[in-house]
Order: C-alpha cells, then sequence, then structure tokens
C-alpha cells in the first residue's frame, strides 16, 4: 500500500499512460470500418458526358475511351437525327465527325487527355440550316494519393485529440470515471495535504479498474471484425480506354436518368403538349357487322341434300361473284310421293300413246279431205302438253335447287358439308365486302346527328367511324347506334368488340395528349416529361377519355412542356 500522495500520484500517471496505447489501438483499429449504417452506395457510373440544345437539336457528348460520342436528336420528338453534318472545333482544329448509326457520331478526340475541363463548340447542319451548340465537358480528377502519417507535434496534438472525440464516441462511461479520477488527483497534488492510506489505496484502485474497463472495451470492439485494406476508388472505363456499361436508373428525386444509348433501344418519342379546341367524348361498347347493302346469305328455300358444285365448296377467304352457284339442294322424295309420281306418270304416258295414234290417224285422214286441220293441230297441242307433264315430273325427281351469291364478296361464313341434309331456311353461306364493315354501339346518352367518332380495337389499332343512324327501339336500357368505318377494314372480322369513343357537348378548349404517354399509376395517371436530354419526371395528371387516339388532360401539366408518347411504360418500369 503506498504511504503518500505523491507516490499515489506517480501511480496513476504511470496507469494513465499504459491505457493510452490500448486507447489507441481500437480507435484506430475502427478507422475506415463500415458498420452498415452508413449512406446507400452510390449509383453505377456514368461515362464523363455534357449535353447542350438548341431551337431544332438536342445534342449529347459521351466519353468512350479516346473517342467523343455524340448523340444527335430533335427536341420535340426525341427522334435521331441522321445525315446531319457535325463539325466540333477542338483544340487541334476544325474536325468533323462520322455517323456511325442514325443520329449517332464518333470523333477521334486524343485531346482529351491534356486536361480536366474541356469547352468546345460543334456545329450541326441539317435542311439548309447550321445550329451551334456549346458544351462544357469535365472529367473526373484521377484518385488523390494517401495520406503521410503525422510526425509534427501539431500533427500529434491533432491525431490526440482525434483520438479523445474517437473514445467519446466508443466508450463516454470510460471516459467520464477516468477524468473524475484524474481530477481528484490534481485536486489531491494543489491541497498537498497527506491523505490516508486507505484514500490512497482506493484511489490506485479505481485507476485499475478504469484501466481494465478500457482494455476490455477495445476487446469487445475489435471482436467479430476484420481489417480490411480500404478499396482504391473506381476509375470510369471510359478514361482507361474501355467502354462502360451505362444503365437507366431512378434518382433519389424521383426523375428517370436514361443514357441515350438506351433511349435509342427503347425508342422514346415525346411531343410537345398545345392547347386545341376538343370535345368530350364517351366510351360506348360496339361490335363490328357487316354493311346490309354489301354483304348477304345463301339459305336453301327447301329441305334437301347439299352436293357441291362441279369446281367444289369455295373455301373460306373466297372472293365471289354474284350470281356464282356455290352449292345445290337436291330435294328428298319420299315413298308414298314416289308412288303417286309413278302412278301419274303412267298415266301421262297412256294418255300421250292414245293422242300419238290419233295424230297418226288424222294425219292419214287430213290429205283426203276426211279430217279437218284444226282438228289435227287441236290433237298435236294436247300431245305436246302432255309430253311437257311428263317431262316436269321426271325433272322433279332429277333436277337439285342451284344456291347462288346474292352479292358480291368474301366467304366470310361456310356450313356446307357434301351429303349433309339441309332444313329450309339454313343459312349455307354467308358473304361480306370486307372494304364495307359497320360498327354497332349502345349508346347511353344521346349523340349529335351526323358526329364523326373512333373505335380503339383491342391490339390498340384505332377505326375511324361515320354516323350512319340511331335506333329507337330499346335494348338493355340503349339505343343502337351504327358507323360505318371509313378507311380499309383489313384484318377486322363479323362480331369483333370494340370500344367507341363517340363527341358528346360542346366543343371547349383543353390539353391533348397522346393516349399511349398516360401511364396508370398508383393513385391515378402520370405522364413522364423530358426535362433534360437524359433525365426524365414523372407527373401526376387527371384525365378524361378524348377519342382513340389521345387523352385530355384537365390538370398536371401545363402546355409547351415536352411529354413522352412512345415507350413511356417501358420507362415507368425502370427502378
Amino acid at each position: 500500500m503506498l504511504r503518500c500522495p505523491a507516490a499515489a500520484l506517480r501511480a496513476l500517471a504511470v496507469l494513465v499512460t499504459l491505457a493510452l496505447p490500448a486507447l489507441s489501438g481500437p480507435a484506430l483499429a475502427h478507422e475506415g470500418h463500415d458498420d452498415g449504417t452508413g449512406a446507400p452506395p452510390a449509383p453505377a457510373a456514368t461515362a464523363p458526358r455534357a449535353e447542350a440544345v438548341s431551337e431544332r437539336f438536342e445534342l449529347v457528348a459521351v466519353v468512350q475511351g479516346t473517342d467523343l460520342v455524340l448523340y444527335l436528336d430533335a427536341v420535340a420528338t426525341n427522334a435521331p437525327v441522321p445525315a446531319a453534318s457535325v463539325a466540333v472545333m477542338t483544340p487541334e482544329g476544325r474536325r468533323k465527325a462520322a455517323e456511325t448509326a442514325p443520329g449517332t457520331y464518333r470523333l477521334a478526340a486524343p485531346w482529351l487527355a491534356t486536361g480536366d475541363d474541356h469547352d468546345f463548340v460543334v456545329g450541326v447542319s441539317a435542311e439548309g440550316r447550321t445550329d451551334l451548340l456549346d458544351l462544357d465537358l469535365h472529367l473526373p480528377a484521377p484518385a488523390d494519393a494517401p495520406a503521410a502519417a503525422p510526425s509534427a507535434p501539431g500533427a500529434a496534438a491533432a491525431t490526440a485529440t482525434g483520438l479523445a472525440d474517437r473514445l467519446a464516441r466508443q466508450n463516454p462511461a470510460a471516459l467520464a470515471a477516468g477524468g473524475f479520477l484524474l481530477g481528484l488527483g490534481v485536486f489531491a497534488l494543489a491541497r498537498r495535504r497527506r491523505a490516508g492510506s486507505a484514500l490512497v489505496g482506493l484511489l490506485a484502485v479505481g485507476a485499475t479498474l478504469v484501466l481494465a474497463l478500457l482494455l476490455g472495451g477495445a476487446a469487445q470492439a475489435h471482436e467479430g471484425h476484420a481489417h480490411e485494406a480500404k478499396a482504391p476508388p473506381v476509375t470510369p472505363a471510359a478514361l482507361t480506354g474501355g467502354t462502360l456499361m451505362e444503365r437507366a436508373r431512378r434518382l433519389p428525386d424521383g426523375s428517370v436518368f436514361v443514357p441515350k444509348s438506351l433511349q435509342r433501344l427503347l425508342v422514346l418519342r415525346t411531343g410537345l403538349t398545345a392547347e386545341a379546341s376538343v370535345t368530350r367524348s364517351v366510351e360506348l361498347p360496339g361490335r363490328i357487322i357487316p354493311d346490309p347493302n354489301a354483304s348477304g346469305v345463301v339459305q336453301s328455300s327447301v329441305g334437301g341434300r347439299l352436293a357441291p358444285p362441279e369446281r367444289g365448296f369455295p373455301r373460306l377467304g373466297t372472293r365471289v361473284a354474284r350470281g356464282e352457284v356455290l352449292a345445290t339442294v337436291t330435294p328428298p322424295v319420299q315413298a308414298v310421293d314416289v308412288s303417286d309420281m309413278r302412278q301419274r306418270q303412267g298415266e301421262l304416258d297412256q294418255q300421250i300413246a292414245i293422242l300419238e295414234r290419233r295424230v297418226g290417224r288424222f294425219e292419214r285422214l287430213s290429205t283426203t279431205g276426211a279430217v279437218a286441220q284444226t282438228q289435227l293441230d287441236d290433237a298435236r297441242s294436247e300431245l305436246g302438253g302432255l309430253r311437257d307433264r311428263r317431262a316436269a315430273l321426271d325433272a322433279i325427281r332429277r333436277a337439285p335447287e342451284s344456291l347462288v351469291a346474292p352479292v358480291d364478296g368474301v366467304i366470310a361464313e361456310a356450313n356446307a358439308v357434301a351429303g349433309a341434309m339441309a332444313a329450309p331456311g339454313t343459312v349455307v353461306y354467308r358473304i361480306v365486302d370486307p372494304a364495307k364493315l359497320w360498327v354497332e354501339a349502345l349508346s347511353f346518352e344521346a349523340l349529335a346527328e351526323g358526329s364523326r367518332a373512333t373505335a380503339r380495337l383491342g391490339d390498340g389499332g384505332t377505326l375511324q367511324l361515320a354516323y350512319r343512324g340511331t335506333g329507337l327501339a330499346d335494348r338493355n336500357q340503349a339505343v343502337p347506334v351504327q358507323f360505318a368505318i371509313a378507311g380499309d377494314g383489313q384484318g377486322l372480322r363479323l362480331g369483333q368488340f370494340v370500344t367507341v369513343l363517340a363527341p358528346v357537348g360542346q366543343a371547349r378548349p383543353g390539353l391533348p395528349v397522346a393516349r399511349s404517354g398516360v401511364v396508370r399509376a398508383e393513385g391515378g395517371s402520370l405522364v413522364y416529361e423530358h426535362v433534360s436530354a437524359e433525365r426524365f419526371m414523372g407527373r401526376p395528371v387527371r384525365v378524361a377519355p378524348l377519342d382513340a387516339d389521345r387523352m385530355l388532360v384537365e390538370d398536371g401539366i401545363a402546355a409547351g412542356r415536352r411529354v413522352v408518347v412512345q415507350g413511356a411504360e417501358l420507362l415507368d418500369q425502370i427502378r
């Protein structure tokens, strides 16, 4: 047991000196350690790039190795501009870029290695006009060398200060206890009074416990952690001669970054929003029907057995002409009818034989004047009538009924099978002219007479419709409205369901947007605005149906904005 305060203070100083390496060890060991609570990893690197825009063109320059790749697009549509003359003013003079793909131009740029910042002018000539675009390209600086270990007294003081800060973060309770004990020692030294042996012993024991606590905390801090060398910073492949694989991604602000190279693959197209006078439309369920003046059916008037014509039954899709024989029907003859016909034939044969002998006698007697000529003529006429009646009975048993096409058109439906029995009124063929089809819709609102509507097919196609008439008979609380399809109806089929968009109400100003540019999202709809060359921002909008190709934007975006009209669904899938 120590006897004096001076000895106790010296012992305490020795303990603190021994504790300093232990305190510095865990602090240095934790330097650079990642415990998983830091910031999320940075997004994938992109090659150095610059962009510029003029009245007509949008230009993006990307560094790939020692080359400069220029992507040239139209501002309004985002479509590549091919066959343009692209000249770049470089430190080596004026250089012309070569077109490697439609709207993509490449230029060798070894002068990029001479500095980090480059300002150059690009001249684009197309359609007899030239636009000048200024590009400001910044290349990332090389990675810095690791800092040397501090050796000067000032550096040592800074290191000690940092060590204390790290200790306070790692074990604040141990630091507070150590400070309290050191304060007691300083107070005893200042008073220079004799302290009791018990107090000095307690001071030494407390210092020993603080040292053990610090050493134990250091051991726990190191448990389960392995020291790893700090990875060197990644240098973009574009600066080292390689080709950087760029990808699209969604940025923290909610916008979507899409490199120009990927925009070409996704075929992203934009359009400028502009106000126009539009009329609100309603969506009506409809289906394809034939034009009643350009279609017809082939039916059997009497029941009988079907038989093909000389060239066989026409197949589906075959174009036929009006009056062409498509099939024949042979009426069946019952056994009773056959017996009656044979009896009647026998009677006619007997009468014909009698008249033939009578006519023969009259012919011989007429030469002598015994029989008048009028009697001979009457006998001959009666004989001819009997023969005609006899031939008609034979024709009834042998001649079938011919089924002919009532109009010109294409076979749309066929139910002809050789040998099949067709009942009276059976539809054997349906003939339709594919160039003359109608659409019948059910409307719950009154439509203006003569209004032009549009129809949307299931595959996204559209049809232009012309009003033909409205029915008066109620059908499921609606009235049928018929429209004629204007233009080519190739690929349509009878009974196919369509959605008819018919205008109702008065025209008013509005903001039409292509239907393909409106994306259904959680809680409503949105459109993607092209805010910069490679960045798109989703804008929530309130829309209403306008026609088969467009939607009416009622709120959410103003006129004069560039919005995506093609590829918006693909853009919405980027995360």
